[in-house]
């Protein structure tokens, strides 16, 4: 079955999601950051407004790369434990050693927390940092983890194709592979034609503008397109029609 997972940062986001046909939602913060862990408040109003599709919360205390120093790692454990009581229905994180490969150490702990709470584990694109992709994989499965969201160790999925494939065809019954990073509606067709994977990743995201972020002298704009991004009703329609097919 095809799934598509969206990346979603407001109730809105999660409805538009969800009423457009996403299969599943991965619940951030300051998604222009690449996506930081979200309020238990913003976990509860999006199951308070009938949401039902699984949503998978983001755990990363700050933008940047993933190698944590223990406090950091301790305040991304206690906040997963939080987002799970409060009824997420998994865990995105990823954690890193100075030297880019992954601290199994802390990995495995975050996956023994979902397994406590009945909860799926996915590593995300700190997997894309990798040296040897095919360890690496290999380990997570020997670990437990669920899922793993990477473009194939390249800036953008339809770049990593080729690994993509190769993940799939190789580790695929052993682990989901969900492929992520530039997924839009002029490449999903090809990526799923090329990689054979049925689970993508996106932000679908258009661009808005709030009056207020600059006025006088004054801006708090940190995106040249527009002022704050969102989840585009449209744009997900498209992709789930796509593929549909």
């Amino acid at each position: 079955m095809i799934k598509v997972e969206v990346c979603a940062s407001s109730v809105k986001d999660c409805l538009i999601a969800q009423s457009e046909g996403a299969s599943r939602i991965e619940l951030v913060s300051a998604s222009y950051l690449g996506g930081l862990t979200p309020t238990t408040t913003l976990l509860d109003m999006v199951l308070e407004s009938g949401v039902v599709v699984p949503i998978m919360a983001m755990v990363r205390p700050r933008g940047g790369g993933f190698c944590y120093s223990e406090i950091e790692k301790n305040q991304m454990f206690r906040e997963a434990r939080e987002l799970l009581k409060h009824g997420a229905n998994g865990i995105v994180f990823g954690f890193l050693t100075e030297d880019g490969k992954i601290d199994w150490q802390a990995t495995e702990k975050m996956i023994e927390l979902c397994d406590k709470f009945g909860a799926e584990s996915v590593f995300h694109r700190a997997f894309d940092c990798v040296s040897d992709s095919y360890v690496a994989i290999q380990q997570l499965i020997d670990c437990g983890v669920d899922r793993i969201l990477t473009s194939g160790l390249q800036p953008t999925a339809l770049q990593g194709c080729e690994l993509l494939n190769n993940l799939q065809f190789k580790f695929g019954e052993r682990v989901e592979i969900l492929a992520g990073s530039g997924i839009n509606v002029d490449n999903i067709e090809t990526l799923r034609e090329r990689t054979g994977i049925h689970q993508f990743h996106g932000s679908c995201k258009i661009w808005k503008k709030d009056p207020t972020t600059t006025l006088g002298n004054i801006s708090y704009a940190y995106h040249e397109k527009d002022d704050y991004d969102c989840v585009s009703t449209e744009i997900v329609r498209q992709i789930v029609q796509l593929l549909k097919r």
